[in-house]
């Protein structure tokens, strides 16, 4: 048995051990250097730092994910390990998002300064470190970003369910699954990121009930609407159990995009009708509505009314309702 005096070396081992070509292309393209010099705050002069080693990472993040889940299994505490390493795929998502937030701030800075030219040697430096700021923490988020994915792939491999965060989007530049809010797609943004919170392609709408057994049943018909929709991109009514989990899980195992239409509760009793109407203002393609409560007959009658190709699946489809 190899021994190690440190973590450096006993990441560096498991990363050999557990070679994957795209992981490590991914890693690679994530931890870049985009300059000799990095600069994470607006107070302090640039430093010559270095990105962290991409494989020493990438075998951090298995570990940590795959000792949790090992160490709780075939224990009284293996049901609580699913919630424990959604936690920690997470804490990934929020440190990303607060480095996103603050490098949306560094980029407003930066375009008020390239609105308002000035020719003094002052000006040209803080629109230097300004821009070196903003690089600086673009590459953060993008190696945080993708640490998330991989805990996330390793949370649906384990679980069997994609990764979701409770509030927000989760978009990614490496992997095609995304999960993404509403609200971010319709607000969409103005930078570089915007075919990532924004995605193009035909949309799929989705919903149904939150109590269903047969998730093959679901995954045939998808599959099947793949099949002649390859860039399709699935809009769901974004509940946690039942049918729409049964579509995300698919989503996130056939790489394909999810925009999740969650309730707006300020819209009271009405939430669920307008969220059904956002849905219907996507002009999907098509539509699978399962049978669940009068929120998927309302969207079942819009779609119809609309003409958009439906597809009801019922309760007593199901293989468990055909046995019975």
């Amino acid at each position: 048995m190899q021994n190690f005096t440190n973590f450096a070396d006993l990441a560096s081992h498991i990363a050999a051990a557990r070679e994957n070509e795209d992981l490590t292309q991914t890693y690679e393209g994530a931890f870049i250097e985009h300059s000799e010099m990095a600069k994470l705050s607006i107070v302090e002069a640039p430093e010559a730092l270095d990105m962290p080693d991409p494989e020493q990472v990438r075998a951090a993040v298995e570990m940590m994910m795959a000792t949790m889940f090992d160490v709780l299994r075939d224990t009284r505490m293996e049901p609580f390990a699913t919630d424990l390493v959604w936690g920690f795929a997470n804490s990934f998502h929020v440190v990303a998002k607060r480095i996103e937030g603050r490098e949306d701030d560094a980029a407003k800075k930066l375009g008020d300064l390239a609105r308002s030219y000035d020719p003094s040697e002052i000006y040209a430096t803080e629109l230097e470190d300004t821009q070196l700021l903003c690089q600086t923490l673009q590459g953060c988020r993008e190696a945080m970003e993708c640490m998330r994915d991989h805990a996330a792939e390793m949370y649906r491999i384990e679980t069997g369910k994609p990764f979701s965060p409770v509030r927000g989007s989760r978009v990614s530049s490496a992997l095609n699954a995304s999960m993404i809010d509403a609200r971010d797609y319709l607000a969409s943004r103005a930078r570089e990121r915007r075919e990532q919170f924004a995605p193009e392609g035909p949309v799929v709408a989705f919903s149904g009930g939150q109590a269903w057994e047969d998730a093959d049943l679901l995954w045939k018909g998808l599959d099947g609407i793949k099949a002649r929709i390859p860039e399709m991109i699935l809009a769901t009514t974004a509940q946690a159990k039942g049918c729409d989990a049964v579509a995300h899980a698919w989503a996130a195992s056939r790489g394909v995009k999810v925009i999740q239409f969650r309730l707006d509760r300020s819209q009271g009793n009405r939430a669920a009708f307008v969220r059904n109407d956002r849905i219907l203002g996507l002009k999907p393609v098509e539509a699978v509505i399962c049978e669940g409560s009068g929120i998927q007959q309302n969207l079942a009658q819009k779609l119809r009314q609309a003409g958009v190709p439906l597809h009801i699946v019922r309760l007593a489809h199901q293989r468990t309702a055909q046995r019975a």
